[in-house]
Protein backbone atom coordinates (compact mmCIF):
# COMPACT_ATOMS: atom_id res chain seq x y z
CA UNK A 1 0.00 0.00 0.00
CA UNK A 2 1.19 3.54 -0.67
CA UNK A 3 1.00 6.36 1.85
CA UNK A 4 -2.39 7.29 0.46
CA UNK A 5 -3.71 3.77 1.03
CA UNK A 6 -3.94 2.83 -2.64
CA UNK A 7 -1.89 0.10 -4.31
CA UNK A 8 0.04 0.90 -7.47
CA UNK A 9 -1.51 -0.90 -10.44
CA UNK A 10 0.44 -2.25 -13.37
CA UNK A 11 -0.09 -0.24 -16.59
CA UNK A 12 -2.81 -1.65 -18.83
CA UNK A 13 -1.55 -2.98 -22.19
CA UNK A 14 -2.72 -0.88 -25.15
CA UNK A 15 -3.38 -2.10 -28.69
CA UNK A 16 -2.20 0.49 -31.19
CA UNK A 17 -4.95 1.53 -33.63
CA UNK A 18 -2.52 2.11 -36.51
CA UNK A 19 -0.97 -1.32 -35.98
CA UNK A 20 -4.41 -2.95 -35.86
CA UNK A 21 -5.24 -1.30 -39.19
CA UNK A 22 -2.08 -2.77 -40.71
CA UNK A 23 -2.94 -6.20 -39.34
CA UNK A 24 -6.44 -6.20 -40.85
CA UNK A 25 -4.97 -5.00 -44.15
CA UNK A 26 -2.68 -8.06 -44.15
CA UNK A 27 -5.73 -10.25 -43.59
CA UNK A 28 -7.77 -8.48 -46.28
CA UNK A 29 -5.02 -8.28 -48.90
CA UNK A 30 -3.38 -11.64 -48.28
CA UNK A 31 0.12 -10.49 -47.37
CA UNK A 32 2.49 -7.75 -46.22
CA UNK A 33 3.31 -6.38 -49.67
CA UNK A 34 -0.30 -5.90 -50.77
CA UNK A 35 -1.24 -4.55 -47.36
CA UNK A 36 1.53 -1.95 -47.52
CA UNK A 37 0.39 -0.89 -51.00
CA UNK A 38 -3.24 -0.53 -49.91
CA UNK A 39 -2.22 1.59 -46.91
CA UNK A 40 0.34 3.67 -48.83
CA UNK A 41 3.02 2.54 -46.38
CA UNK A 42 6.36 0.79 -46.75
CA UNK A 43 6.43 -2.95 -46.18
CA UNK A 44 8.90 -2.43 -43.32
CA UNK A 45 6.41 -0.08 -41.61
CA UNK A 46 3.70 -2.73 -41.78
CA UNK A 47 6.13 -5.30 -40.38
CA UNK A 48 6.98 -2.96 -37.51
CA UNK A 49 3.29 -2.58 -36.73
CA UNK A 50 2.90 -6.34 -36.49
CA UNK A 51 5.94 -6.64 -34.23
CA UNK A 52 4.46 -3.94 -32.00
CA UNK A 53 1.28 -5.97 -31.59
CA UNK A 54 3.24 -9.14 -30.94
CA UNK A 55 5.22 -7.37 -28.22
CA UNK A 56 1.99 -6.19 -26.59
CA UNK A 57 0.43 -9.67 -26.69
CA UNK A 58 3.62 -11.53 -25.91
CA UNK A 59 3.11 -14.03 -28.73
CA UNK A 60 3.48 -14.17 -32.55
CA UNK A 61 0.42 -13.30 -34.62
CA UNK A 62 1.69 -13.69 -38.20
CA UNK A 63 4.17 -16.23 -39.55
CA UNK A 64 5.84 -16.37 -42.94
CA UNK A 65 4.95 -19.43 -45.00
CA UNK A 66 6.84 -19.59 -48.28
CA UNK A 67 5.78 -16.55 -50.31
CA UNK A 68 2.68 -16.05 -48.23
CA UNK A 69 1.71 -15.50 -44.61
CA UNK A 70 -0.18 -17.51 -42.04
CA UNK A 71 -1.97 -16.23 -38.97
CA UNK A 72 -1.38 -18.00 -35.69
CA UNK A 73 -4.43 -18.87 -33.56
CA UNK A 74 -3.70 -15.75 -31.49
CA UNK A 75 -3.41 -13.76 -34.71
CA UNK A 76 -6.76 -14.98 -36.02
CA UNK A 77 -8.43 -13.98 -32.75
CA UNK A 78 -6.71 -10.59 -32.85
CA UNK A 79 -7.92 -9.90 -36.41
CA UNK A 80 -11.51 -10.59 -35.36
CA UNK A 81 -11.20 -8.24 -32.39
CA UNK A 82 -9.32 -5.64 -34.45
CA UNK A 83 -12.23 -5.36 -36.89
CA UNK A 84 -14.59 -4.59 -34.01
CA UNK A 85 -12.20 -2.08 -32.44
CA UNK A 86 -11.59 -0.26 -35.73
CA UNK A 87 -15.28 -0.11 -36.60
CA UNK A 88 -16.13 1.50 -33.26
CA UNK A 89 -13.08 3.79 -33.39
CA UNK A 90 -13.77 5.03 -36.91
CA UNK A 91 -17.43 5.66 -36.22
CA UNK A 92 -16.54 7.59 -33.06
CA UNK A 93 -14.05 9.72 -35.01
CA UNK A 94 -16.63 10.43 -37.68
CA UNK A 95 -19.34 11.39 -35.19
CA UNK A 96 -17.27 13.26 -32.59
CA UNK A 97 -14.45 14.77 -34.60
CA UNK A 98 -16.08 15.56 -37.90
CA UNK A 99 -13.22 17.80 -38.98
CA UNK A 100 -11.93 15.96 -42.06
CA UNK A 101 -14.19 17.63 -44.55
CA UNK A 102 -15.57 15.53 -47.35
CA UNK A 103 -15.33 11.85 -46.34
CA UNK A 104 -17.05 8.78 -47.79
CA UNK A 105 -17.05 5.41 -46.03
CA UNK A 106 -17.24 2.39 -48.33
CA UNK A 107 -18.10 -1.08 -47.09
CA UNK A 108 -17.36 -4.41 -48.75
CA UNK A 109 -17.46 -8.08 -47.97
CA UNK A 110 -14.07 -9.79 -47.83
CA UNK A 111 -14.83 -11.62 -51.07
CA UNK A 112 -12.97 -9.71 -53.84
CA UNK A 113 -12.51 -6.68 -51.57
CA UNK A 114 -9.07 -6.10 -53.12
CA UNK A 115 -10.87 -5.60 -56.45
CA UNK A 116 -13.97 -3.74 -55.26
CA UNK A 117 -12.35 -1.12 -53.02
CA UNK A 118 -9.85 0.42 -55.48
CA UNK A 119 -12.56 0.75 -58.14
CA UNK A 120 -15.05 2.22 -55.70
CA UNK A 121 -12.43 4.67 -54.45
CA UNK A 122 -11.61 5.84 -57.96
CA UNK A 123 -15.30 6.18 -58.83
CA UNK A 124 -16.07 8.26 -55.73
CA UNK A 125 -13.05 10.52 -56.14
CA UNK A 126 -13.87 11.13 -59.79
CA UNK A 127 -17.17 12.76 -58.89
CA UNK A 128 -15.85 14.25 -55.62
CA UNK A 129 -12.23 15.32 -56.16
CA UNK A 130 -10.27 15.58 -52.93
CA UNK A 131 -12.73 13.38 -51.08
CA UNK A 132 -11.22 11.16 -48.39
CA UNK A 133 -12.34 7.52 -48.62
CA UNK A 134 -12.58 5.22 -45.62
CA UNK A 135 -13.08 1.46 -45.79
CA UNK A 136 -15.01 -1.06 -43.75
CA UNK A 137 -14.76 -4.79 -44.49
CA UNK A 138 -17.33 -6.92 -42.73
CA UNK A 139 -19.96 -9.60 -43.20
CA UNK A 140 -22.88 -8.72 -45.45
CA UNK A 141 -25.55 -8.46 -42.76
CA UNK A 142 -23.39 -6.18 -40.61
CA UNK A 143 -22.60 -3.96 -43.60
CA UNK A 144 -26.29 -3.47 -44.28
CA UNK A 145 -26.86 -2.58 -40.62
CA UNK A 146 -24.00 -0.05 -40.81
CA UNK A 147 -25.50 1.55 -43.94
CA UNK A 148 -28.91 1.78 -42.32
CA UNK A 149 -27.35 3.44 -39.23
CA UNK A 150 -25.49 5.88 -41.47
CA UNK A 151 -21.95 4.85 -40.44
CA UNK A 152 -21.25 3.46 -43.94
CA UNK A 153 -22.18 5.49 -47.03
CA UNK A 154 -22.08 2.78 -49.71
CA UNK A 155 -21.67 -0.98 -49.31
CA UNK A 156 -21.39 -3.93 -51.68
CA UNK A 157 -22.36 -7.32 -50.31
CA UNK A 158 -23.67 -10.82 -51.07
CA UNK A 159 -27.40 -10.41 -51.63
CA UNK A 160 -28.64 -13.61 -50.01
CA UNK A 161 -26.47 -13.07 -46.92
CA UNK A 162 -28.47 -10.03 -45.79
CA UNK A 163 -32.13 -9.32 -45.11
CA UNK A 164 -32.07 -6.18 -47.30
CA UNK A 165 -31.89 -6.87 -51.02
CA UNK A 166 -30.48 -3.50 -52.07
CA UNK A 167 -29.76 -2.75 -55.73
CA UNK A 168 -28.62 -5.73 -57.83
CA UNK A 169 -25.19 -5.02 -59.35
CA UNK A 170 -24.28 -8.36 -60.92
CA UNK A 171 -23.00 -11.79 -60.05
CA UNK A 172 -19.68 -12.51 -58.38
CA UNK A 173 -17.96 -15.35 -60.28
CA UNK A 174 -16.79 -18.22 -58.09
CA UNK A 175 -14.06 -20.78 -58.75
CA UNK A 176 -12.60 -23.65 -56.77
CA UNK A 177 -9.05 -22.97 -55.55
CA UNK A 178 -6.45 -25.27 -54.03
CA UNK A 179 -2.70 -25.66 -53.78
CA UNK A 180 -1.02 -26.43 -57.13
CA UNK A 181 -1.25 -30.15 -57.89
CA UNK A 182 -3.95 -30.77 -55.27
CA UNK A 183 -6.39 -33.63 -55.95
CA UNK A 184 -9.37 -34.83 -53.89
CA UNK A 185 -9.32 -38.30 -52.35
CA UNK A 186 -10.78 -41.08 -54.50
CA UNK A 187 -14.55 -41.61 -54.32
CA UNK A 188 -16.52 -42.45 -52.28
CA UNK A 189 -14.45 -40.37 -49.85
CA UNK A 190 -15.99 -36.87 -49.54
CA UNK A 191 -14.29 -33.84 -51.05
CA UNK A 192 -12.59 -31.88 -48.25
CA UNK A 193 -13.74 -28.25 -48.20
CA UNK A 194 -12.31 -25.14 -46.55
CA UNK A 195 -14.77 -22.30 -45.99
CA UNK A 196 -15.77 -19.32 -43.90
CA UNK A 197 -17.73 -20.44 -40.85
CA UNK A 198 -21.52 -20.30 -40.92
CA UNK A 199 -23.46 -18.23 -41.72
CA UNK A 200 -21.79 -17.84 -45.13
CA UNK A 201 -23.64 -17.80 -48.45
CA UNK A 202 -20.59 -18.94 -50.44
CA UNK A 203 -20.04 -21.86 -48.09
CA UNK A 204 -23.67 -22.87 -48.63
CA UNK A 205 -23.27 -22.43 -52.39
CA UNK A 206 -20.22 -24.74 -52.41
CA UNK A 207 -21.96 -27.51 -50.49
CA UNK A 208 -25.22 -27.20 -52.45
CA UNK A 209 -23.46 -27.27 -55.84
CA UNK A 210 -21.55 -30.44 -55.01
CA UNK A 211 -24.66 -32.09 -53.57
CA UNK A 212 -26.64 -31.26 -56.73
CA UNK A 213 -24.02 -33.16 -58.74
CA UNK A 214 -23.97 -36.12 -56.36
CA UNK A 215 -20.53 -35.24 -54.97
CA UNK A 216 -20.11 -35.91 -51.26
CA UNK A 217 -18.28 -33.19 -49.35
CA UNK A 218 -17.20 -32.38 -45.83
CA UNK A 219 -15.82 -29.18 -44.30
CA UNK A 220 -12.37 -29.97 -42.90
CA UNK A 221 -11.41 -26.42 -41.98
CA UNK A 222 -13.15 -23.10 -41.45
CA UNK A 223 -12.39 -19.64 -40.15
CA UNK A 224 -14.23 -16.49 -39.22
CA UNK A 225 -12.71 -14.48 -42.06
CA UNK A 226 -11.27 -15.00 -45.55
CA UNK A 227 -7.58 -14.77 -44.63
CA UNK A 228 -8.02 -17.71 -42.28
CA UNK A 229 -9.63 -19.74 -45.07
CA UNK A 230 -6.68 -18.96 -47.34
CA UNK A 231 -4.24 -19.99 -44.60
CA UNK A 232 -5.95 -23.36 -44.19
CA UNK A 233 -6.29 -23.95 -47.95
CA UNK A 234 -2.56 -23.27 -48.41
CA UNK A 235 -1.77 -26.28 -46.21
CA UNK A 236 -3.26 -28.50 -48.92
CA UNK A 237 -5.92 -30.10 -46.72
CA UNK A 238 -8.82 -29.11 -48.95
CA UNK A 239 -10.34 -26.97 -51.68
CA UNK A 240 -11.99 -23.56 -51.23
CA UNK A 241 -14.63 -21.79 -53.29
CA UNK A 242 -13.37 -18.24 -53.84
CA UNK A 243 -14.21 -15.14 -55.84
CA UNK A 244 -12.78 -15.40 -59.35
CA UNK A 245 -11.97 -11.76 -60.04
CA UNK A 246 -8.39 -10.56 -59.99
CA UNK A 247 -5.34 -12.79 -59.50
CA UNK A 248 -5.49 -16.01 -57.51
CA UNK A 249 -4.35 -15.69 -53.89
CA UNK A 250 -0.68 -16.43 -53.25
CA UNK A 251 -0.05 -20.16 -52.93
CA UNK A 252 -3.36 -21.19 -54.53
CA UNK A 253 -4.52 -21.76 -58.09
CA UNK A 254 -7.87 -22.48 -59.76
CA UNK A 255 -8.95 -26.14 -59.65
CA UNK A 256 -11.24 -27.35 -62.43
CA UNK A 257 -11.86 -30.91 -61.28
CA UNK A 258 -15.17 -30.11 -59.56
CA UNK A 259 -18.56 -28.93 -60.91
CA UNK A 260 -18.63 -25.28 -61.92
CA UNK A 261 -20.50 -22.87 -59.68
CA UNK A 262 -22.85 -20.15 -60.91
CA UNK A 263 -22.02 -16.57 -59.90
CA UNK A 264 -23.55 -15.45 -56.63
CA UNK A 265 -25.73 -12.30 -56.79
CA UNK A 266 -24.27 -9.12 -55.31
CA UNK A 267 -26.08 -6.00 -54.17
CA UNK A 268 -25.11 -2.44 -53.35
CA UNK A 269 -26.79 -0.21 -50.80
CA UNK A 270 -26.41 3.49 -49.99
CA UNK A 271 -27.34 5.24 -46.77
CA UNK A 272 -30.42 7.46 -46.84
CA UNK A 273 -29.49 10.96 -47.97
CA UNK A 274 -26.24 9.94 -49.68
CA UNK A 275 -25.13 12.10 -52.61
CA UNK A 276 -26.90 10.71 -55.73
CA UNK A 277 -23.91 11.27 -58.04
CA UNK A 278 -21.60 9.43 -55.65
CA UNK A 279 -24.03 6.54 -55.31
CA UNK A 280 -24.51 6.25 -59.08
CA UNK A 281 -20.76 6.27 -59.72
CA UNK A 282 -20.08 3.66 -57.02
CA UNK A 283 -22.83 1.32 -58.20
CA UNK A 284 -21.64 1.54 -61.81
CA UNK A 285 -18.07 0.77 -60.76
CA UNK A 286 -19.25 -2.47 -59.17
CA UNK A 287 -21.33 -3.35 -62.21
CA UNK A 288 -18.29 -2.80 -64.45
CA UNK A 289 -16.20 -5.18 -62.37
CA UNK A 290 -18.89 -7.88 -62.31
CA UNK A 291 -19.99 -7.50 -65.95
CA UNK A 292 -19.30 -10.79 -67.78
CA UNK A 293 -16.49 -10.60 -70.33
CA UNK A 294 -17.27 -10.86 -73.99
Amino acid sequence: MTATGYGRRMPQPVLDIVALRSLTAIADCGGFHRAAHSLALSQSAVSQHVRRLEKTLGSPVVEREGRGTRFTPEGRLLVEQARRILAVHDEAVRVLLDTEGDTVTIGSTEHAADQFLPRLTAAVQEVRPGCRVRFRIDRSARLVEAVERGSVDVAVYVTEAAATEGTPVGGLPLTWHATPGWAPPPAPAPVPLVAIEDPCAIRRRAIATLAAHGVAATVVGDAGYLAGVLDVARTGVGVALLAAVGPAPDGLSPYDGLPSVTPIPMSALARPGADPATVAAAFEAVRDLLRPAG
